[in-house]
């Protein structure tokens, strides 16, 4: 149980610092807020390829980081309970 502990820990390390690192390198979205209000709607190529632009995976990959995460953290969590 000792080793399974350790794993966790290390692979949580690694994934907090690859999501620090993705969140800290991403570009702000300057829309943000006001886009939703105002409801700007571009229908423009960009737009519908977004998931293929290096921000799009960035973003994607936080996501995935993040879930990854939480799902560690709840293990780890759950290991030093029992």
């Amino acid at each position: 149980m000792q080793v399974a502990k350790i794993i966790l820990i290390v692979v949580d390390f690694i994934i907090c610092i690859a999501l620090t690192i993705l969140a800290m390198i991403q570009s702000k979205e300057d829309a943000g807020l006001s886009s939703t209000i105002v409801g700007s709607s571009t229908n423009n190529f960009f737009e519908k390829n977004k998931g293929r632009t290096k921000e799009g995976k960035q973003k994607r990959w936080t996501i995935i980081l993040g879930v990854a995460f939480v799902i560690v953290t709840i293990a780890l969590s759950i290991i030093y309970i029992a």
